[in-house]
């Protein structure tokens, strides 16, 4: 009997180490997903992160976060082409991309008198 009490004082005292839940953010998720698929790997996917390799190589397989096929070869531009001008869709979408501001439109400069 006294080693059951002994237990039961043990359980009221202390509480037990148990894990707590990660809420995960949609930004952490877009840098899961980008950081693959540019073939990061999940050691520094998971330190960019803040959270353990194996945490985030589950979170990963949840999200589909793949990496990309051997033979994808991303695009190249023309150096010919001429400069974009300040606000254009395509250089506004990348420098807003994964930030709070995207999906908004460039803001227009007005002059100040």
């Amino acid at each position: 009997m006294t080693n059951n009490l002994i237990v039961l004082f043990m359980f009221l005292t202390e509480e037990a180490d148990v894990p707590k839940r990660i809420e995960w953010t949609e930004v952490q998720d877009m840098k899961i997903k980008r950081m693959r698929a540019e073939s990061a790997s999940w050691d520094c996917i998971a330190v960019a992160v803040g959270v353990t390799r194996w945490t985030v190589i589950e979170r990963g397989r949840r999200l589909g976060a793949r990496l990309p096929p051997p033979d994808f070869e991303p695009a190249s531009e023309d150096p010919d082409r001429p400069a974009l001008p300040p606000g254009h869709p395509e250089t506004w979408g990348f420098i807003i991309k994964g930030m709070s501001l995207e999906g908004m439109p460039y803001p227009v400069p007005v002059p100040v008198r």
